[in-house]
């Protein structure tokens, strides 16, 4: 792909809904966005392609329309659920978004792998997405070792330290002081009926719902709250720091040889690759830290503790920043980060 300038498309989709940005590249101006409360639909084929693109060809369309440009060179559509319910759009897209706006180089990635561009751009080390779940994903920028991946695999089998997690713990902790069992916390208590009502009513409330990771998600606030006076709830906020910390380290590459002592071995890629003093770079993204420093300080803690090797940075954007950096690396061919489907799969 030539660097001539043209105009790039990012999209990020999730459960929250999905936005859309247009850039021209090369240039330094806000990018233009679209956005829109309601989620792409998930059908018997996994993520359905055309209620993405009625969203998104429109939006785009708009855009350009606004822009003065008849085109895209090239796109980046981040979706949550890629990796594992993506084949409706693998099939789709590329000649669809040809067809209607002229895309001629599209990656189709998992959201994890924008929130990572987002947050670091194109260089190695590890990004936690954490919100109402919590993956983990790290590259060391190289084709053998790809893309690391812990957790995101949902409220019932992971997403530890993740909204959900917390809120279901702090619940737990509120039915336990309700039951009078070890382990209780009355302020947690008294915040689960301030919220949801009497404590025997919880379970038909919020087990019918197919939303139950999002309610889950909405009490842990609570917990924040409750922390810095309640044990119980500090307690909480600290396993679920060392959780989030854990699945940083699974994915972060191991430091690097040739450095401090370790054996000799080849040197980065490049000079930005190396970063300061030779350490990873790992980078914190999502609505949970929010929270603030109930949660961000036992998870700064944790982090050093177990990534000495590794230096925290704050992330620089959001995923749909992300879905724009490696749009606009397709179109430079600048591309460095794993093209390693699923993960990240690029279609020319």
């Amino acid at each position: 792909m030539s660097p001539a300038g043209g105009w790039v498309l990012g999209v990020d989709s999730g459960g929250s809904g999905v936005r859309v940005a247009l850039r021209r590249v090369p240039g330094d101006g806000p990018a233009p966005t679209w956005s829109s409360a309601v989620p792409v639909t998930v059908g018997e084929k996994g993520i359905d392609a055309r209620s993405l693109l009625a969203q998104v060809v429109p939006a785009a369309e708009g855009l350009l329309a606004g822009a003065g440009a008849r085109r895209c060179e090239a796109a980046c559509v981040g979706a949550a659920g890629m990796a594992a319910l993506g084949g409706d759009l693998h099939a789709v897209l590329p000649s669809a978004l040809r067809e209607a706006l002229g895309v001629r180089v599209l990656a189709l990635a998992s959201d994890a792998v924008t929130a990572y561009a987002g947050a670091l751009g194109q260089r190695p080390g590890a990004v936690v997405a954490a919100g109402t779940g919590l993956v983990a994903v790290g590259t060391d920028l190289t084709a053998e070792g790809g893309w690391r991946r812990a957790d995101g695999w949902g409220h019932l089998l992971g997403d530890c330290g993740s909204g959900a997690w917390i809120g279901r713990a702090g619940l737990e902790a509120a039915m336990r002081a309700h039951d009078g069992r070890a382990g209780g916390s009355h302020a947690l208590l008294e915040r689960l009926q301030a919220v949801f009502g009497p404590a025997p009513e919880l379970p038909a409330l919020l087990y019918p719902r197919a939303d139950r990771p999002a309610v889950l998600a909405s009490f842990a606030p609570e917990v924040g709250r409750c922390a810095p006076a309640d044990p119980v709830a500090a307690g909480i906020l600290r396993r679920a720091a060392r959780h989030i910390a854990e699945a940083a380290a699974a994915v972060c590459p191991p430091a690097r040889p040739g450095r401090e002592g370790s054996p000799a071995g080849p040197p980065p890629r490049t000079d930005e690759a190396a970063g300061a003093g030779g350490t990873y770079e790992v980078a914190l993204t999502g609505g949970l830290l929010r929270m603030g420093a109930p949660l961000l300080a036992p998870l700064f803690e944790e982090l050093q503790m177990q990534l000495p090797h590794a230096r925290r940075v704050t992330a620089a954007g959001e995923p749909l920043d992300g879905a724009l950096c490696v749009a606009e690396a397709l179109l430079t061919g600048g591309l460095l980060l794993p093209a390693d489907p699923p993960m990240l799969r690029i279609v020319c």
